[in-house]
């Protein structure tokens, strides 16, 4: 019988795009070293516009310079996908988790994602879905109650972005639910290489403007129920600085060390 799963979810507020990154990193080595639990990272992120790997440079409509003097950053992602942002207002998870022995299948973790996020709308009266051959959570702009799946004559919308890398089995980046993101912030770039379908947020289709924290915390026990795990706890570490803990990372001093022990 395969041992039930234990997340440990963190909240790190709103942090810039390359520190999380590197802490992602740090993080998948230590998971696949067995010197780190199932950890998931769920934050908010400065204004950033990031690049998969398979992104095609020109579905960002402003240059790098002029991405920057508005004040949003631009960063290349080792997640799969194209071209998307992330900014304030919208929930984060980045669970660091391994998929062996019993859900060592991509595509169900991706669904897993969507099932998260669509768990999380309904919160608030919006119903999403997947859509076939589009990644992510969508909804009907005319039926935002009741999601009846991507009929012909649906004028569906992204609400929520998923982005994922597998490293023997061990999952980095996740997925990106827009909560109450400036809509205007996705007009300098083609969301995930998609021209003919708006982006979304809660805020726009509900009117409700829920806590990025609180939303956190359901996100992390929603995820939990979903791939059959249990929560740990959740620590709040928005407050503290991530270096040390980068730095304890990187030099693999503690086996059993889950978070920074400042």
């Amino acid at each position: 019988m395969t041992e039930r799963r234990r997340f440990r979810g963190v909240w790190l507020g709103r942090r810039p795009y390359a520190l999380v990154s590197a802490l992602q990193t740090e993080l998948v080595r230590a998971r696949l070293l067995g010197h780190a639990p199932d950890t998931v990272l769920l934050l908010e992120h400065d204004p950033v516009v990031t690049l998969g790997r398979r992104a095609d440079p020109a579905h960002v409509l402003l240059s790098e310079d002029a991405l920057r003097a508005r004040g949003i950053d631009y960063a290349q992602a080792t997640r799969g996908g194209d071209v998307t942002l992330h900014a304030p207002g919208q929930l984060v998870a980045y669970p660091i988790v391994n998929l062996a022995p019993d859900r060592r299948d991509v595509r169900r973790y991706v669904r897993d994602l969507a099932e998260t996020m669509r768990r999380l709308c309904l919160r608030h009266g919006v119903s999403g879905g997947e859509v076939s051959g589009l990644v992510g959570l969508w909804v009907d702009l005319d039926s935002v109650s009741d999601w009846q799946g991507a009929r012909e004559e649906a004028r569906i919308a992204k609400i929520g972005a998923i982005g994922v890398r597998i490293s023997q089995w061990v999952t980095c980046h996740g997925f990106a639910l827009n909560v109450s993101t400036a809509p205007d912030l996705f007009r300098l770039i083609v969301p995930c290489g998609i021209r003919d379908h708006d982006v979304t947020s809660i805020f726009e289709l509900s009117a409700a403007r829920p806590e990025i924290r609180a939303e956190a915390v359901v996100a992390l026990e929603s995820l939990a129920r979903v791939m059959g795990a249990e929560v740990l706890g959740f620590d709040d570490l928005s407050a503290t600085s991530l270096e040390p803990w980068l730095a304890e990372l990187r030099a693999g001093n503690s086996a059993d060390q889950t978070l920074p022990s400042f």
